[in-house]
């Protein structure tokens, strides 16, 4: 009975607070999700494909990679990359930034999203 107590206290603070099991950000996820993203985008410092590298994209102005040629509207773009912006930008690239030239749609799955998203923090260092 103390159990159950506890974790329906444990739930209900965690429903309050915004929080599921099923909402949590995965990096692990977000690697699978990034399967996607590496057509055209590394990881690695200094290798670009058809996108620039993202290796240090965190904090990163738009526009910015040396050697890489980006529309005017990214480089115009002035964001730094924080989650809230990779959010925006990653649901709908052409909605966030018109005139870009990425040729993406958008993740349109939230978890997906999240997901992607915690991972860069990680693997985009």
């Amino acid at each position: 009975m103390k159990k159950q107590v506890l974790f329906g206290l444990a739930a209900g603070l965690a429903l309050m607070a915004g929080v599921s099991a099923a909402s949590a950000q995965s990096a692990a996820d977000g690697e699978k999700v990034f399967r996607a993203c590496k057509a055209c985008h590394s990881l690695e410092a200094g290798k670009k494909g058809v996108g620039p590298s993202l290796h240090g994209l965190i904090g990163r102005q738009s526009g910015t990679v040396e050697g890489f040629a980006y529309s005017p509207a990214m480089k115009n773009a002035n964001l730094t990359w924080n989650d809230e912006n990779l959010a925006k930008y990653l649901a709908d690239p052409k909605g966030f930034i018109a005139g870009n030239k990425m040729a993406f749609a958008g993740i349109k799955k939230e978890d997906d999203l999240k997901n992607l998203i915690a991972y860069l923090n990680e693997a985009a260092k």
